[in-house]
C-alpha cells in the first residue's frame, strides 16, 4: 500500500481518469478557438498573407472551432467521429510544414510559389522566436489527443 501523498506512475489509464471526457472536449474546443482567432489576427490585423500550407491548415482548423463549440454546447461526445479526421489531416499538413520550415524537405518540392508568401521564410516566425508551423502542429496534436480522451468511461 502506498502512502497517501505518494506519486503514482503515469500511464494512459491514469491520464484517462485525470481528465473527464467533457473537460477534454472543452479543452479541444478552446485550442481550436484560440488557433482560429490567432490565425485571423495574424492575417487581418498584422497583415501577414498565409502561405499555401497555412491555407490548408486553416481549412482544417476553422471548422474545428465551430464543430467542437457546438459539440460542447450539446455535450456531444461522439464529435470525435467527424472532428478527429479534420484534426489528423491538419496535423499531417502541419507536420509537413514543420519539416519544410526546419529544412528537412528540399526547396524543389516546396508547394509555395515564388511570387507568393514563403512557407519557410521569416514571416513564418511570430515575435522573432515562435515558428508558426510548430505552433500549428502542437495545436492539432493536442486537439487530437484531447479528442481521444473525450471517450465516455465504461460503467463497471
Amino acid at each position: 500500500m502506498k502512502p497517501k501523498g505518494a506519486k503514482q506512475k503515469m500511464n494512459p489509464e491514469n491520464i484517462k481518469t485525470m481528465i473527464s471526457p467533457d473537460r477534454a472536449l472543452i479543452g479541444a474546443w478552446l485550442i481550436a478557438l484560440v488557433s482560429t482567432l490567432g490565425a485571423l489576427f495574424l492575417g487581418e490585423v498584422m497583415g501577414r498573407t498565409p502561405c499555401v500550407l497555412c491555407w490548408y491548415q486553416r481549412i482544417a482548423m476553422f471548422p474545428l472551432a465551430v464543430i467542437l463549440g457546438i459539440a460542447c454546447y450539446l455535450s456531444d461526445l461522439n464529435v470525435r467521429r467527424y472532428a478527429l479526421p479534420l484534426a489528423i489531416a491538419g496535423g499531417a499538413i502541419a507536420f509537413w510544414h514543420s519539416l519544410l520550415f526546419a529544412g528537412f524537405i528540399s526547396e524543389a518540392i516546396q508547394p509555395c510559389t515564388q511570387n507568393g508568401p514563403s512557407c519557410s521564410g521569416k514571416d513564418q516566425v511570430l515575435f522573432g522566436y515562435l515558428p508558426l508551423p510548430y505552433l500549428s502542429l502542437a495545436a492539432f496534436s493536442l486537439i487530437s489527443l484531447l479528442l481521444f480522451l473525450s471517450v465516455k468511461k465504461e460503467q463497471k
